[in-house]
């Protein structure tokens, strides 16, 4: 598809999210005195919120940004799965969730006193193997019905299967884009993109003392991976492109930085709908550098609209 106006044409792109699915649940309230019981505040909780978390926050940028989007992933057969489910309704997001009855759905619980998080509680447990087969099974028949694929990896164990959906997505020709956690990246090998961050890469290739050492690293890991693109995100300094053509730097917008909690879901929805509307890979890290600068003025995981970004 080529572009022919200054917005490209996001909702017509078809993007499939799958990857480890969250729950984030967020307690505010106000911080008045600390506890005799031990030196610890006491937040008075006056107001609970909750919106989708890790891949289903990804799916949740995506629709918000207009695109076709579909959730691929594995929640508790209890109410913070039926949560989720409700959010996903809400959101415009197509639901592929597996129940699995052996675990509880992983939420990350936010207690928030005075716009600072004072504490965060994390419920997790790694999916069973029968509904991970099944989930492989349903990702194979849903390929043909997206055109970018999206595989959100938080190393909750959703993604054991990563190499085989990777393969099977390219021999399909789709565009695979992966955020990538842990210490070894070999499982993504042969994605389109890998998007990861300062610390995700470090821990892959070691330090880098200057610009040029960085570039020779990542250059060398992104043809090791065999992808077409390595796109590092670098906070505060912006991102950094790595193709078989060159580098592409842009430096990071400067906002006031309120709260960076999922900034890396935003940028890569906004990456995958733009490179699935058409857009070279140097005007889609634009717009996704752009999104994801938008995106850390907000509390907590939030979206940003095409309005935000293109201003119609």
């Amino acid at each position: 598809m080529t572009k022919t106006s200054p917005t490209p044409a996001l909702d017509k792109v078809r993007i499939l999210v799958v990857g480890d699915v969250m729950l984030d649940r967020y307690w505010f309230g106000d911080v008045g005195r600390i506890s005799p019981e031990a030196p610890v505040p006491i937040v008075r909780v006056a107001k609970r919120d909750a919106r989708l978390g890790g891949a289903a926050n990804v799916a949740r940028n995506a629709a918000a940004l207009g695109a076709h989007a579909g959730l691929l992933g594995v929640v508790g057969a209890d109410e913070a799965g039926d949560e989720v489910e409700q959010l996903l309704h809400g959101g415009g997001i197509h639901s592929y969730l597996k129940r699995d009855e052996a675990i509880s759905t992983i939420i990350k619980l936010r207690v928030i006193g005075r716009q600072q998080q004072m504490l965060r509680i994390d419920f997790e447990e790694p999916p069973s193997d029968v509904v991970l087969r099944n989930k492989l099974m349903q990702y194979r028949a849903l390929l043909p019905d997206y055109d970018v694929i999206v595989l959100s990896d938080y190393a909750k164990g959703s993604l054991v299967n990563v190499a085989d959906m990777i393969m099977a997505a390219r021999a399909a020709n789709k565009i695979v884009m992966v955020d990538p956690k842990g210490d070894d990246f070999t499982p993504y090998t042969g994605a389109t993109v890998l998007t990861p961050n300062k610390g995700e890469m470090k821990r892959i290739v070691g330090s880098w003392n200057s610009e040029e050492q960085l570039t020779e690293k990542a250059q060398n890991l992104r043809a090791s991976l065999l992808l077409q693109a390595l796109l590092l995100t670098r906070s505060e300094e912006g991102m950094t492109l790595y193709t078989e053509q060159g580098v592409f730097h842009v430096p990071a917008d400067a906002r006031e930085v309120f709260d960076v909690s999922g900034a890396g879901d935003t940028v890569i929805a906004t990456l995958a709908a733009m490179l699935g509307a058409g857009a070279g890979w140097q005007e889609a890290v634009q717009t996704a550098n752009r999104a994801g600068g938008i995106v850390v003025g907000k509390l907590g995981t939030a979206t940003v609209t095409r309005e935000e970004l293109f201003g119609a």
